[in-house]
């Protein structure tokens, strides 16, 4: 049954309310693309890494596949709650966007695997909250925020190998 705020919207509100949100998440991974470029090609390469570090082809997909399912989660809270309606879940849902792009700026631009170990600590955290705010809103909202919650723990502690091992 649609909510009260989705019964107020009209089709081509809420199709421009979803193609905000994935040029949210998109802009947030072009600039983060163009931050790892910086490195990707020689000092991420010459770094040791762990066993378990999946190979390079592997991460644009996965990224836009996330990338994607965060971008229709926030759209699905804003368009069951509104702005007003979920306000600390959106909040937070843009918190957790700076500190993606943040962790970026931190490893790839700064080359500072520890700093970028810390930001990564406080996306996960403020990811597995807006997942369990989202859930509150809307369950599949809720659901399509946990791959997203998974991948970042395995980039924590892929992450935290690099350092350790660098």
């Amino acid at each position: 049954m649609p909510s009260r705020v989705q019964q107020e919207m009209s089709r081509t509100e809420q199709l421009f309310g979803l193609l905000l949100f994935i040029f949210a998440c998109g802009t947030v991974s072009a600039f983060g693309a163009v931050i790892t470029a910086t490195s990707v090609g020689d000092w991420y390469q010459a770094l040791q890494k762990p066993p378990f570090n999946p190979p390079d082809s592997v991460f644009a997909p996965v990224w836009t596949a996330l990338y994607l399912m965060i971008a229709v989660a926030g759209w699905l809270v804003w368009r069951h709650a509104g702005l007003r309606g979920a306000r600390i879940a959106l909040l937070l849902y843009a918190i957790q966007l700076a500190l993606n792009l943040a962790w970026s700026w931190l490893f790839f631009g700064l080359r500072a695997p520890f700093a970028a170990l810390v930001g990564i600590a406080l996306l996960l955290l403020a990811s597995v909250a807006t997942a369990v705010l989202f859930w509150r809103v809307d369950r599949l909202a809720g659901l399509m925020f946990t791959p997203y919650c998974a991948w970042l723990a395995f980039a924590a502690v892929l992450n935290a190998a690099i350092w350790q091992l660098n």
